[in-house]
């Protein structure tokens, strides 16, 4: 993931009968193996009760131990993980718990039959566990499910399609004592991000809707009534397809093309109690500008919200500015500018309401000194006119909710993470990331804090110094993927993943000194069950200059350390993100294969401090691929490499450092760059952000061209011997084929170096974590088969101009596994 100013960081009656799965039950289930010996064990006890019986039927006991023993190493065997085990993957998302704390609801998320997209629909576990979750709502693409004040009603999103194709998603409602839930909007271009107002008797959301919208649905309905003219029969008004660009940001990835036209404005609906009870949303604010994080007043009386209302902020260093509206309308009133980047990821800049009211708190980063990357701080802003944000975690050298990343996030609904505010006001609950490790901690939310420019400079001058006040409130080698709290945040619900869990959904009772987190859920224990998996090692060593760098070894299952193994440099993107201690089915799925996968986290990568993330400011790439290189020297001194049969690969930013290493060393047979830059000039003008500020490059390429063809990989082209693969979204906004791995085919072509380009067609830079679900497996099909190739020495006749045997003809038609 490239990452911009935006992007520079890279329980109650359901809808039908209750359903009892044990899959999802955190509880002991004998499985079929045990339960065989268990019974047989019995059959054993009363035989040896009668011990003269079985002495004079010895052999039939023997035989019969026999028999048992192979029916539990029959069931007992574990098979390794293969690409198409995603396809039985369930994820969880946005968790949210009852005003009662009695119960959780939550999105599941799975692969649809025809493994060509996700289903998403709420499912709801107790808090105190000891239930199977079940199933809340029918619908196939149900999501941000949000309790009403009283819990009576479950709000939530639904999509639906028509023709084949989907519709705009609509607000719903499931009513928690029973009937079936229903559907109360219908916007043309859809409604999201539901709050409910504090009485349970309005709602706000936002939509994309304007006034010509409302016209031509209305327009249309009026011509589809029974008796309509249709218009006198005059053909339907044509509507031109043609964009016209004025902007320097004008397309986003995964999201498409700008339209300047529909900005996003808060509305305002009342919460109806059943089907029969017809309401009409309101539009609340307007104008040009999107306004986003809209949250209630304790009173109701207030909605605040944030909005950057500047026509192109590209010019300008990151900024917002607060509001304030009434629900029954007016204009809003601007409370003060908070001059940060909120900007930078998922839940950046959502607002937490403190119990008094009276304050919110929020992530954010500052924007001066202008760095390639800034660690995220934990921020408390009073809500009075003009006031200056606090910066809580000024001392604390680690990132504040930070990115830890895989491709097993809920590909789908994950929800956003907010700070949670303790019932007095004193303390915010928040993930930070760490070493790898995302776990959750409570700041003093009363420390006097430091909003000055020179935070991010303090912390590069002294690394590691941490001087905040901190109670960690999770530990260990995991990945806090999202968290919510009781009202009162006495308890806390979260869902983790390791790197032999997926996820899960646990809680943690606050109020109960020593108390140890309980898990509710086990959602793929029944497809884990049956997988070889292995824990990855961690490592640390010492690159060229003594910087101490984190990496994991994942190993194959019953590795032998005597015996020889190839190996795959796996390069995250960013670059300033982390692997860490998190489900990869990729990596676990490359040692499966036979494949020892070294992850590292050179320098740049974030959760090791501001100094080791911006360190390669101005520098990228060029020490971070010492530090691969020293990672790839380490492995190779256990003993258990082969160094001929050494591969590398990587995506975005990793695909970039890809390119850069075979440009620079010929010591690996294969690599594939994946989502790839080749030329930073090239990409500098079609990426889905700019670089006006002097963030990763101190001027523009036609001012210093010399700075960008240096530390561009086309660069050295012609030092690359290494047959190569490219992966490429069709649909890339974030690095653009053309930028890339495009110049990288041709030019290898030229040059009769054995090369592949691999296109996904609809595809964006999110292919490898949330992209349609046959194309995630046939990414991994075509990177571990190119290795196969080349490594291994296995043919693949599909990569060859002219095969010499019959190529396997894909897949005509979607079935099963």
């Amino acid at each position: 993931m490239l990452s911009g100013a935006k992007h520079l960081r890279f329980f109650f009656l359901g809808e039908g009968p209750n359903e009892n799965d044990q899959r999802f039950f955190a509880k002991p289930v004998l499985s079929k193996a045990e339960g065989i010996r268990m019974t047989l064990s019995g059959l054993f006890r009363h035989s040896i009760i009668h011990h003269s019986f079985v002495i004079r039927h010895s052999s039939f006991v023997i035989c019969l131990l026999a028999f048992v023993a192979g029916i539990g190493t029959a069931f007992a065997e574990k098979r390794p993980i293969t690409e198409k085990d995603l396809f039985d993957f369930a994820w969880i998302g946005d968790p949210q718990i009852s005003p009662d704390g009695s119960r959780i609801a939550f999105v599941r998320v799975t692969v649809n039959e025809k493994k060509e997209g996700y289903n998403t629909s709420i499912w709801s576990v107790p808090l105190a566990g000891g239930e199977a979750p079940h199933q809340l709502t029918k619908g196939d693409h149900d999501s941000a499910p949000r309790w009403s004040p009283d819990g009576k009603f479950l709000l939530f999103i639904r999509a639906t399609e028509k023709d084949g194709k989907p519709e705009p998603a609509q607000l719903a409602i499931l009513p928690t004592a029973g009937g079936d839930s229903f559907v109360f909007t219908d916007l043309p271009k859809g409604a999201g991000n539901p709050v409910w107002a504090p009485d349970g008797k309005s709602i706000a959301f936002t939509s994309e809707t304007n006034a010509e919208d409302l016209a031509k649905q209305e327009k249309k309905k009026n011509n589809e009534k029974p008796g309509s003219s249709r218009d006198g029969g005059t053909a339907a008004e044509h509507e031109s397809d043609v964009r016209v660009i004025t902007r320097a940001v004008y397309r986003q990835d995964n999201e498409g093309y700008a339209d300047p036209k529909h900005p996003t404005h808060i509305w305002i609906v009342t919460a109806p109690h059943s089907a029969e009870e017809k309401v009409k949303p309101r539009q609340l604010t307007t104008g040009r500008f999107d306004e986003e994080n809209a949250i209630w007043s304790r009173d109701g009386s207030q909605i605040y919200f944030t909005s950057s209302r500047i026509d192109e902020p590209y010019y300008e260093l990151p900024r917002t500015d607060l509001y304030s509206v009434a629900p029954a309308g007016g204009k809003p009133v601007k409370i003060t500018t908070i001059d940060l980047n909120t900007q930078f990821g998922p839940g950046g800049g959502a607002l937490s309401l403190s119990p008094d009211g009276k304050q919110v708190a929020f992530v954010a980063a500052t924007n001066q000194p202008i760095n390639s990357y800034t660690e995220p701080d934990l921020w408390v802003l009073d809500l009075s006119p003009n006031a200056k944000p606090r910066n809580i975690t000024a001392n604390f050298d680690f990132d504040i909710d930070g990115f830890v990343i895989g491709d097993s996030a809920s590909p789908r609904a994950g929800g956003l993470n907010k700070p949670i505010w303790t019932a007095d006001g004193k303390g915010l609950i928040e993930v930070y990331s760490k070493e790898g490790k995302r776990n959750l901690a409570l700041f003093d939310a009363t420390v006097a804090g430091d909003g000055s420019s020179a935070v991010a400079s303090a912390k590069a001058d002294d690394p590691g110094k941490s001087s905040t006040v901190v109670q960690d409130l999770t530990s260990g080698n995991h990945g806090v993927m999202s968290f919510r709290a009781t009202p009162d945040a006495s308890k806390l619900v979260y869902v983790i993943s390791t790197p032999t869990r997926i996820n899960d959904l646990f809680v943690l009772d606050r109020a109960t000194p020593d108390a140890a987190p309980k898990q509710l859920t086990n959602v793929n224990d029944e497809l884990l069950s049956k997988l070889n998996l292995t824990e990855p090692e961690e490592i640390w060593y010492d690159s060229f200059d003594g910087k101490r760098i984190q990496a994991w070894l994942q190993k194959p299952p019953n590795f032998d350390a005597h015996k020889k193994y190839p190996l795959i440099l796996n390069i995250h993107g960013g670059p300033h993100v982390a692997y860490g201690h998190i489900f990869v089915h990729e990596f676990q799925w490359m040692g499966a294969k036979g494949y020892v996968v070294l992850y590292p986290n050179p320098r740049g990568s974030t959760s090791y401090g501001q100094e080791f993330g911006n360190v390669i400011q101005y520098r990228y790439p060029g020490d971070d691929y010492k530090d691969l290189m020293a990672g790839v020297d380490e492995v190779i001194k256990r003993g258990y490499i082969d160094d001929k049969k050494l591969g590398v690969t990587g995506g975005s930013g990793g695909g970039l450092l890809t390119n850069w290493v075979v440009g620079q060393t010929g010591r690996f047979a294969a690599a594939v760059a994946q989502r790839d830059i080749a030329s930073w000039e090239n990409w500098w003008y079609t990426g889905d952000f700019t670089l006006f500020q002097p963030n990763w490059f101190r001027a523009p390429p036609f001012e210093d061209p010399d700075e960008y063809r240096a530390r561009s990989p086309i660069s050295y082209i012609t030092n690359v011997k290494t047959p190569m693969m490219f992966i490429l979204g069709e649909t890339d906004y974030r690095t653009p084929p053309g930028a890339g791995g495009e110049q990288m085919f041709r030019a290898l072509k030229f040059r009769k170096i054995p090369t592949v380009m691999v296109r996904f067609p609809n595809e964006s830079h999110e292919l490898s974590r949330s992209g349609q679900p046959w194309h995630r497996v046939e990414r991994l099909q075509y990177i571990v088969g190119w290795f196969d190739h080349w490594l291994m020495g296995v043919p693949k006749p599909e990569y060859e101009v002219a095969p010499q045997e019959e190529v396997p003809i894909k897949r005509a038609t979607i079935g099963g596994n």
